[in-house]
């Protein structure tokens, strides 16, 4: 039997990127407004955002919005310093998608095929003084590609058959 990826597994494995990256101190998910930026929240943060999940022929792609952030100074002195690093993360975490074997084996289960894809290129943009303390880093979107055989002899249902 084969198993393929879900929702649960890619946020899961995201989370686990940001958790082992020795830069990230905090990762998130969920709607950005919902972040609790004011509390003792650890920088820098990753953050992960749902955006969309496109449907096509044995396949899904899930499409996150990825944002890096950390503390400017309020003199703005380490902006470019904090710029740099957030890119070099988001790099990091672009690479892994792209082309890192440390995937592989990620969240996987017995007779799994652990298989996720990325493709094209990913815009990275940055942000500056975009919450009340003075966070600045960058945003892309990332999309995730996994296997999906739209199979419906599993569906929840009680009968596949024709609907009348």
């Amino acid at each position: 039997m084969t198993y393929f990826k879900d929702y649960n597994n890619t946020v899961d494995t995201l989370k686990q990127l940001g958790a082992n990256h020795y830069q990230i101190k905090t990762t998130t998910t969920g709607d950005l407004w919902t972040l609790d930026l004011e509390k003792e929240t650890m920088f820098p943060l990753m953050h992960i955002n749902p955006v969309s999940a496109v449907a096509s022929t044995h396949q899904m792609t899930l499409n996150f919005q990825i944002f890096v952030m950390d503390i400017v100074f309020p003199d703005l002195s380490n902006e470019q310093e904090v710029l740099s690093d957030c890119l070099q993360i988001c790099n990091d975490l672009i690479g892994t998608f792209k082309n890192g074997e440390s995937l592989l084996l990620s969240n996987q289960a017995l007779n799994d095929l652990p298989k996720y894809f990325t493709e094209g290129d990913i815009t990275v943009e940055p942000f500056t003084e975009r919450f009340s303390n003075a966070l600045t880093g960058w945003v892309f979107t990332l999309p995730v590609i996994i296997e999906n055989e739209y199979n419906t002899c599993i569906a929840p249902q009680s009968t596949t058959d024709a609907i009348h």
